[in-house]
């Protein structure tokens, strides 16, 4: 038999749909001076934020959202009953040293840039599925950081294509709980591993786009449901050109998204800022979700979205050995209530 809570191939939905009972973000400098900078929680013009090295600053933003957002909630580190998280980093260094300091069960987890949805998702299964009351969920990025491990030594300065994007420095956090008051999770769509031999990894918008297409089209075909049905498709950090193939890839899978498809790197940075193709990271998704999409849901402007987090899953070594960029995509369903 099927499982219960289970629509078509790759999607679920929740019995009691978990309710997203606070956030809270952090975001660097360029950030700040984009298009949504008023609706973060709070910019850092310090790459470092006050510590020796910008990987201790990224955990440094990290930490605080995390505190931040569970303080938020009314409620205390033993009150949660699960930390899900992750970020760029090699062995997410980021999440486990944030972790250790919180003191909360831990379950690592490295989507690459798709990680604050995966997060959301795994999150809204554990209480929907009665094994938790409370879950914190959440990621960070660098510039600096993610620039050295996976392309140049930053204080090289190289020249980035223009099809490159630029990684978000930020760091964002959400509680999900079984009650409250908020927006809630209603479906999860798990996606597969995409990989149609784009070898770039400067390009990753063309990496992630098939992956980004093929959820969303096993969403709308689980469900049932036609692409009206939601106000806004939006996906985490395909950037300019990653936002145009994923258009083009839905009409060939046919859907029309055009009037209602957005991209959380494309929306982060304005052209004048230099980011080339848009933002990427981690932190694209989270800091975009948890500050201006979550806010237009609670104002009303927004009832209903299908957001997915974007990752392009390549590494250091893989690159160097040839290997092509594999994509994922993973998406869930938030709504007003």
């Amino acid at each position: 038999m099927p499982a219960a809570k289970k629509n078509g191939q790759q999607t679920v939905w929740f019995q009691n749909p978990p309710v997203i009972v606070a956030t809270a973000t952090i975001v660097g400098a360029k950030e700040g001076q984009g298009p949504l900078g008023h609706t973060f929680d709070k910019v850092v013009e310090d790459g470092y934020y006050g510590e020796k090295t910008w990987e201790r600053g990224e955990r440094r933003m990290l930490a605080e959202v995390m505190q931040t957002a569970v303080s938020r909630a009314n409620l205390q580190p033993q009150n949660i009953d699960f930390l899900l998280a992750g970020d760029l980093l090699n062995q997410i260094i980021s999440a486990n040293f944030t972790a250790r300091d919180l003191g909360i069960p831990f379950i690592g987890l490295y989507g690459a840039c798709s990680t604050m949805y995966e997060s959301m998702a795994l999150g809204a299964m554990l209480i929907d599925g009665g094994y938790a009351e409370n879950v914190l969920v959440g990621v960070s990025s660098h510039n600096s950081t993610a620039e050295r491990q996976y392309r140049y030594p930053t204080e090289q300065g190289v020249q980035r294509p223009l099809h490159a994007q630029w990684t978000v420095t930020g760091a964002a956090a959400a509680v999900l709980s079984r009650q409250g008051t908020g927006p809630v999770i209603t479906h999860a769509t798990i996606g597969k591993v995409i990989d149609l031999g784009q070898g770039d990894p400067n390009d990753m918008g063309a990496a992630m786009a098939p992956a980004a297409a093929d959820t969303m089209a096993r969403h709308l075909a689980d469900t049932a449901r036609q692409p009206e049905y939601y106000d806004l498709f939006v996906t985490g950090d395909l950037g300019v050109y990653g936002r145009e193939l994923a258009l083009q890839l839905m009409r060939q899978k046919g859907y029309d998204i055009s009037t209602r498809f957005n991209d959380c790197g494309v929306m982060i940075f304005s052209p004048e800022q230099d980011a080339h193709a848009g933002g990427s990271g981690c932190a694209c998704s989270g800091v975009v979700t948890c500050g201006y999409l979550l806010q237009e849901v609670r104002a009303g402007r927004l009832k209903r979205f299908f957001g997915l987090g974007t990752g392009a899953l390549l590494s250091p070594v893989s690159t160097m050995q040839g290997e092509t960029v594999p994509g994922i995509a993973h998406g869930v369903v938030i709504e007003g209530r």
